[in-house]
């Protein structure tokens, strides 16, 4: 399987996860010159922004280690790009989640961090 394959594979999974939990998909895969948000969310009046992340070892920490300090400047980033092109949006509260997915891919560990790290 291609790593596009697996990333969309993990990206529906989070989807479907998060759908169960009562949020509604705004936007997925959203691109910006800053970088890829990989599903745009809406969790009653609030915007959220998700990166979904799948490690098969957990050596260097896992799926949602991985997010670190550029990865998540890159995130802020396009975030600012996507309230500025939606400004009916741009009012709502936002935050930043991340579903992490660790192990064997046919039956992986779920991580959801909500609000799992904060903009300055």
């Amino acid at each position: 399987m291609t790593a596009g394959a697996t990333g969309a594979r993990f990206e529906q999974r989070a989807l479907d996860l998060l759908e169960r939990a009562g949020l509604e998909l705004v936007e997925r895969n959203w691109r910006t010159r800053f970088g890829e948000i990989d599903l745009v969310m809406r969790d009653a009046h609030e915007l959220v922004f998700v990166e979904v992340r799948y490690r098969r070892h957990s050596g260097f920490g896992g799926g949602a280690a991985s997010v670190g300090a550029a990865k998540r400047g890159k995130l802020t980033r396009a975030a600012q790009g996507f309230l500025q092109t939606h400004p009916r949006l741009a009012s709502l509260p936002c935050r930043f989640d991340v579903v992490a997915f660790d192990g064997d891919a046919d039956a992986p560990a779920s991580d959801w961090q909500r609000a799992a790290f904060e903009t300055c």
